[in-house]
Protein backbone atom coordinates (compact mmCIF):
# COMPACT_ATOMS: atom_id res chain seq x y z
CA UNK A 1 0.00 0.00 0.00
CA UNK A 2 2.69 2.09 0.94
CA UNK A 3 4.40 1.40 -2.28
CA UNK A 4 1.14 2.39 -4.30
CA UNK A 5 0.96 5.65 -2.47
CA UNK A 6 4.44 6.61 -3.38
CA UNK A 7 3.75 5.67 -6.64
CA UNK A 8 0.26 7.75 -6.98
CA UNK A 9 2.12 10.86 -5.59
CA UNK A 10 4.34 10.82 -8.28
CA UNK A 11 2.49 10.42 -11.06
CA UNK A 12 0.53 13.14 -9.51
CA UNK A 13 3.54 15.44 -9.34
CA UNK A 14 4.23 14.65 -12.67
CA UNK A 15 1.86 18.00 -14.63
CA UNK A 16 3.58 19.87 -12.23
CA UNK A 17 6.78 19.01 -12.71
CA UNK A 18 6.62 19.35 -16.43
CA UNK A 19 4.84 22.70 -15.98
CA UNK A 20 7.67 23.48 -14.14
CA UNK A 21 9.94 22.46 -16.90
CA UNK A 22 7.93 23.99 -19.89
CA UNK A 23 8.49 27.46 -18.31
CA UNK A 24 11.71 27.87 -17.60
CA UNK A 25 14.48 29.80 -16.68
CA UNK A 26 14.32 33.23 -18.87
CA UNK A 27 14.58 33.17 -21.51
CA UNK A 28 12.05 30.53 -22.74
CA UNK A 29 10.79 32.61 -26.19
CA UNK A 30 11.76 35.17 -28.44
CA UNK A 31 12.62 38.74 -27.40
CA UNK A 32 10.28 41.66 -28.77
CA UNK A 33 12.42 45.08 -28.70
CA UNK A 34 10.10 47.57 -29.92
CA UNK A 35 11.25 50.49 -32.03
CA UNK A 36 9.10 53.80 -31.91
CA UNK A 37 10.67 55.05 -35.46
CA UNK A 38 10.28 53.85 -38.97
CA UNK A 39 13.04 51.29 -40.43
CA UNK A 40 16.24 53.22 -41.25
CA UNK A 41 16.55 55.76 -39.02
CA UNK A 42 18.96 55.53 -36.01
CA UNK A 43 16.99 53.76 -33.39
CA UNK A 44 15.98 51.38 -36.02
CA UNK A 45 19.68 50.91 -36.88
CA UNK A 46 20.81 50.72 -33.34
CA UNK A 47 18.21 48.17 -32.45
CA UNK A 48 19.05 45.78 -35.94
CA UNK A 49 22.81 45.89 -34.97
CA UNK A 50 22.28 44.41 -31.53
CA UNK A 51 19.29 42.41 -32.44
CA UNK A 52 22.22 39.19 -32.91
CA UNK A 53 24.58 39.76 -30.62
CA UNK A 54 21.60 39.91 -27.81
CA UNK A 55 19.65 36.98 -29.45
CA UNK A 56 23.21 35.32 -29.29
CA UNK A 57 23.61 36.15 -25.50
CA UNK A 58 19.86 35.19 -24.70
CA UNK A 59 20.27 32.09 -26.90
CA UNK A 60 16.61 33.49 -28.11
CA UNK A 61 15.39 35.49 -31.04
CA UNK A 62 15.13 38.93 -30.75
CA UNK A 63 13.15 40.41 -33.37
CA UNK A 64 12.63 44.33 -33.82
CA UNK A 65 9.47 45.70 -34.18
CA UNK A 66 8.31 49.21 -35.43
CA UNK A 67 5.74 51.06 -33.81
CA UNK A 68 6.65 54.54 -35.14
CA UNK A 69 4.44 57.74 -34.40
CA UNK A 70 4.10 60.31 -32.18
CA UNK A 71 7.98 61.17 -31.47
CA UNK A 72 8.92 57.31 -30.36
CA UNK A 73 5.53 58.00 -27.98
CA UNK A 74 3.38 55.36 -29.13
CA UNK A 75 5.84 52.50 -28.75
CA UNK A 76 6.74 53.61 -25.25
CA UNK A 77 3.34 53.43 -24.59
CA UNK A 78 2.62 49.88 -26.15
CA UNK A 79 5.44 48.57 -24.10
CA UNK A 80 4.53 49.70 -20.71
CA UNK A 81 0.96 47.86 -21.27
CA UNK A 82 2.45 44.72 -21.64
CA UNK A 83 3.01 42.06 -19.25
CA UNK A 84 6.53 42.60 -17.33
CA UNK A 85 7.76 39.59 -18.05
CA UNK A 86 10.78 40.92 -20.25
CA UNK A 87 9.87 39.37 -23.49
CA UNK A 88 8.90 42.80 -24.70
CA UNK A 89 11.23 46.14 -24.08
CA UNK A 90 11.27 48.96 -25.95
CA UNK A 91 14.67 51.13 -27.20
CA UNK A 92 13.50 54.53 -26.77
CA UNK A 93 15.25 57.56 -26.95
CA UNK A 94 15.69 60.95 -24.77
CA UNK A 95 12.73 62.54 -26.38
CA UNK A 96 10.11 60.07 -25.83
CA UNK A 97 11.14 59.58 -22.03
CA UNK A 98 12.40 63.22 -21.02
CA UNK A 99 10.98 66.12 -23.36
CA UNK A 100 7.71 64.49 -25.07
CA UNK A 101 6.23 64.18 -21.13
CA UNK A 102 6.80 67.95 -20.94
CA UNK A 103 5.29 68.91 -24.56
CA UNK A 104 2.42 66.54 -24.84
CA UNK A 105 0.51 64.60 -22.39
CA UNK A 106 1.79 61.19 -23.16
CA UNK A 107 -0.03 58.35 -22.03
CA UNK A 108 2.60 57.02 -19.81
CA UNK A 109 4.69 58.55 -17.32
CA UNK A 110 8.60 57.48 -18.01
CA UNK A 111 9.68 57.57 -14.22
CA UNK A 112 6.91 55.63 -13.23
CA UNK A 113 5.57 53.10 -15.31
CA UNK A 114 8.95 51.55 -17.12
CA UNK A 115 11.73 49.43 -15.74
CA UNK A 116 15.12 50.95 -16.85
CA UNK A 117 17.17 48.24 -18.34
CA UNK A 118 20.26 49.50 -19.86
CA UNK A 119 21.72 52.66 -21.77
CA UNK A 120 22.66 51.68 -25.15
CA UNK A 121 24.17 54.38 -26.85
CA UNK A 122 25.16 57.94 -27.10
CA UNK A 123 25.74 60.58 -29.49
CA UNK A 124 26.00 64.17 -29.79
CA UNK A 125 25.02 66.41 -32.58
CA UNK A 126 26.89 69.30 -34.59
CA UNK A 127 25.83 72.43 -35.45
CA UNK A 128 26.91 73.07 -39.23
CA UNK A 129 26.40 76.80 -41.07
CA UNK A 130 25.94 77.26 -44.50
CA UNK A 131 29.68 77.56 -46.05
CA UNK A 132 28.47 81.53 -47.26
CA UNK A 133 27.61 82.68 -43.82
CA UNK A 134 31.19 84.34 -42.27
CA UNK A 135 31.72 82.27 -39.49
CA UNK A 136 34.27 80.15 -38.78
CA UNK A 137 33.91 79.20 -35.30
CA UNK A 138 30.91 79.34 -32.73
CA UNK A 139 31.78 82.68 -31.35
CA UNK A 140 31.95 84.07 -34.97
CA UNK A 141 28.58 81.92 -34.84
CA UNK A 142 27.00 83.94 -31.90
CA UNK A 143 28.62 87.31 -32.74
CA UNK A 144 26.58 87.23 -36.14
CA UNK A 145 23.25 85.72 -34.48
CA UNK A 146 23.38 88.92 -31.68
CA UNK A 147 24.00 91.62 -35.23
CA UNK A 148 21.40 89.96 -37.08
CA UNK A 149 18.87 89.81 -34.52
CA UNK A 150 18.94 86.00 -34.77
CA UNK A 151 19.93 83.40 -36.89
CA UNK A 152 18.12 80.08 -37.97
CA UNK A 153 18.66 76.68 -36.80
CA UNK A 154 17.10 73.40 -38.65
CA UNK A 155 16.14 70.69 -36.38
CA UNK A 156 14.33 67.07 -37.02
CA UNK A 157 11.53 68.27 -35.12
CA UNK A 158 9.98 69.72 -32.24
CA UNK A 159 11.37 68.25 -29.14
CA UNK A 160 14.00 66.29 -30.60
CA UNK A 161 17.64 66.92 -29.04
CA UNK A 162 18.61 69.25 -31.78
CA UNK A 163 15.92 71.61 -31.29
CA UNK A 164 16.54 71.07 -27.58
CA UNK A 165 20.50 71.60 -28.58
CA UNK A 166 19.75 74.80 -29.72
CA UNK A 167 17.57 76.40 -27.68
CA UNK A 168 19.98 75.84 -24.57
CA UNK A 169 22.88 76.62 -26.96
CA UNK A 170 20.71 80.25 -27.16
CA UNK A 171 19.61 80.55 -23.35
CA UNK A 172 23.38 80.07 -22.05
CA UNK A 173 24.91 82.14 -24.59
CA UNK A 174 22.19 85.24 -24.75
CA UNK A 175 22.14 84.68 -28.58
CA UNK A 176 18.55 84.92 -30.43
CA UNK A 177 18.60 82.03 -32.32
CA UNK A 178 15.22 80.82 -34.43
CA UNK A 179 14.32 77.07 -34.26
CA UNK A 180 12.80 75.37 -37.79
CA UNK A 181 11.29 72.28 -37.05
CA UNK A 182 11.24 69.66 -39.95
CA UNK A 183 9.51 66.48 -40.09
CA UNK A 184 12.88 64.20 -39.65
CA UNK A 185 16.33 64.74 -40.40
CA UNK A 186 16.30 63.92 -43.82
CA UNK A 187 13.67 66.71 -44.73
CA UNK A 188 16.00 69.32 -42.40
CA UNK A 189 19.10 68.08 -44.62
CA UNK A 190 17.18 68.89 -47.59
CA UNK A 191 16.36 72.48 -46.54
CA UNK A 192 19.66 73.17 -45.17
CA UNK A 193 20.93 72.16 -48.63
CA UNK A 194 18.35 74.60 -50.29
CA UNK A 195 19.52 77.12 -48.23
CA UNK A 196 16.15 77.71 -46.42
CA UNK A 197 18.04 78.15 -43.00
CA UNK A 198 20.77 79.27 -41.48
CA UNK A 199 22.31 76.51 -39.71
CA UNK A 200 21.54 73.19 -38.50
CA UNK A 201 22.03 70.79 -36.04
CA UNK A 202 22.53 67.22 -37.52
CA UNK A 203 23.83 64.07 -36.15
CA UNK A 204 27.25 63.33 -37.51
CA UNK A 205 26.42 60.92 -39.98
CA UNK A 206 23.85 62.46 -41.76
CA UNK A 207 26.47 65.73 -42.29
CA UNK A 208 29.71 64.28 -42.11
CA UNK A 209 29.67 63.92 -46.07
CA UNK A 210 27.91 67.42 -46.61
CA UNK A 211 31.06 68.98 -44.24
CA UNK A 212 33.99 66.90 -46.45
CA UNK A 213 32.45 68.24 -50.07
CA UNK A 214 31.97 72.08 -48.74
CA UNK A 215 28.04 72.27 -48.72
CA UNK A 216 28.38 72.90 -44.89
CA UNK A 217 30.87 73.98 -42.00
CA UNK A 218 31.28 72.16 -39.12
CA UNK A 219 31.89 74.95 -35.91
CA UNK A 220 30.42 72.78 -32.98
CA UNK A 221 29.81 69.42 -31.20
CA UNK A 222 27.22 69.38 -28.45
CA UNK A 223 28.70 66.67 -26.10
CA UNK A 224 31.35 67.36 -23.31
CA UNK A 225 33.86 65.40 -25.94
CA UNK A 226 34.08 65.51 -29.57
CA UNK A 227 33.04 62.65 -31.51
CA UNK A 228 35.47 59.82 -32.85
CA UNK A 229 33.55 60.76 -36.46
CA UNK A 230 34.65 64.62 -36.10
CA UNK A 231 38.07 65.02 -33.99
CA UNK A 232 38.79 68.18 -35.35
CA UNK A 233 35.73 70.23 -34.46
CA UNK A 234 35.62 71.83 -30.54
CA UNK A 235 32.67 71.03 -28.88
CA UNK A 236 30.37 74.39 -27.08
CA UNK A 237 32.08 73.31 -23.85
CA UNK A 238 35.37 73.79 -24.93
CA UNK A 239 34.65 77.05 -27.37
CA UNK A 240 33.62 79.47 -23.88
CA UNK A 241 30.54 77.39 -22.16
CA UNK A 242 31.84 75.17 -20.17
CA UNK A 243 29.07 72.44 -18.74
CA UNK A 244 26.91 72.73 -22.15
CA UNK A 245 26.04 69.22 -23.20
CA UNK A 246 22.74 68.67 -25.23
CA UNK A 247 23.10 64.65 -26.07
CA UNK A 248 20.84 61.97 -27.94
CA UNK A 249 20.82 58.86 -26.05
CA UNK A 250 19.20 55.10 -26.58
CA UNK A 251 18.25 52.77 -24.21
CA UNK A 252 16.66 49.63 -23.22
CA UNK A 253 13.59 49.50 -20.97
CA UNK A 254 10.81 46.71 -20.11
CA UNK A 255 7.08 47.82 -18.32
CA UNK A 256 7.29 48.72 -14.93
CA UNK A 257 7.32 45.63 -12.01
CA UNK A 258 9.86 43.43 -14.21
CA UNK A 259 11.19 40.71 -12.15
CA UNK A 260 14.83 41.36 -10.74
CA UNK A 261 16.56 38.65 -11.82
CA UNK A 262 14.93 39.25 -15.70
CA UNK A 263 16.51 42.71 -15.47
CA UNK A 264 19.60 41.98 -14.33
CA UNK A 265 19.64 39.34 -16.96
CA UNK A 266 19.10 41.39 -19.87
CA UNK A 267 21.69 43.72 -18.47
CA UNK A 268 24.29 41.96 -18.60
CA UNK A 269 23.31 40.81 -22.06
CA UNK A 270 23.00 43.74 -23.16
CA UNK A 271 26.46 44.96 -21.47
CA UNK A 272 28.10 42.41 -23.36
CA UNK A 273 26.63 42.43 -26.81
CA UNK A 274 27.69 46.75 -26.73
CA UNK A 275 31.23 45.78 -25.59
CA UNK A 276 31.00 42.91 -28.81
CA UNK A 277 34.51 44.61 -31.40
CA UNK A 278 32.01 43.92 -34.22
CA UNK A 279 29.34 45.48 -32.37
CA UNK A 280 31.28 48.62 -31.16
CA UNK A 281 32.57 48.76 -35.39
CA UNK A 282 29.25 49.03 -36.86
CA UNK A 283 27.61 51.38 -34.23
CA UNK A 284 30.89 53.52 -34.89
CA UNK A 285 30.26 53.46 -38.23
CA UNK A 286 26.60 55.22 -37.70
CA UNK A 287 28.26 57.35 -35.44
CA UNK A 288 27.21 56.72 -31.91
CA UNK A 289 29.08 54.93 -28.96
CA UNK A 290 27.81 52.04 -26.86
CA UNK A 291 27.52 53.51 -23.35
CA UNK A 292 26.06 50.17 -20.70
CA UNK A 293 24.74 51.61 -17.61
CA UNK A 294 23.80 49.48 -14.97
CA UNK A 295 19.62 49.63 -14.15
CA UNK A 296 19.95 51.89 -11.28
CA UNK A 297 22.39 54.20 -13.03
CA UNK A 298 20.09 54.17 -16.09
CA UNK A 299 17.02 55.53 -13.80
CA UNK A 300 18.75 58.04 -12.18
CA UNK A 301 20.29 59.26 -15.36
CA UNK A 302 16.64 59.26 -16.81
CA UNK A 303 15.18 61.35 -14.28
CA UNK A 304 18.49 63.55 -14.57
CA UNK A 305 17.64 64.49 -18.06
CA UNK A 306 13.70 64.41 -17.49
CA UNK A 307 14.27 67.37 -15.10
CA UNK A 308 17.24 69.18 -16.93
CA UNK A 309 14.94 69.17 -20.34
CA UNK A 310 11.66 69.56 -18.58
CA UNK A 311 13.09 72.72 -17.12
CA UNK A 312 14.30 74.00 -20.71
CA UNK A 313 11.08 73.31 -22.14
CA UNK A 314 9.29 75.24 -19.51
CA UNK A 315 11.46 78.29 -19.37
CA UNK A 316 11.76 78.45 -23.34
CA UNK A 317 8.03 77.87 -23.74
CA UNK A 318 8.26 74.87 -26.19
CA UNK A 319 4.82 73.49 -27.36
CA UNK A 320 3.77 71.20 -29.77
CA UNK A 321 2.38 72.17 -33.24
Amino acid sequence: MARLTRVLAAALSMPFACGALAQGAYPNKPVTVVVGFEPGGGTDTTARILQKPMGDLLGQQVVVENRAGAGGNIAVDYVAKTAPEGYTLVLANVGALAVNPHILKTPYDPLKDLTPISMAVVFANVLVVQPTLPVKSLADYLKVAREKKGLTYASSGIGGAGHLAGELLSRVAKAPLVHVPYKGGGPAMQGFLGGQVDSFFATPISSISQIRSGKARAIATTGLKRPALMPDVPTVAESGYPGYEALNWYGYLGPANMPKDVVQRLNRDIGRALANPETVAQLAKTGVEPHPMSPAEFAKYIEREYQTWGKLVKEAGIKAE
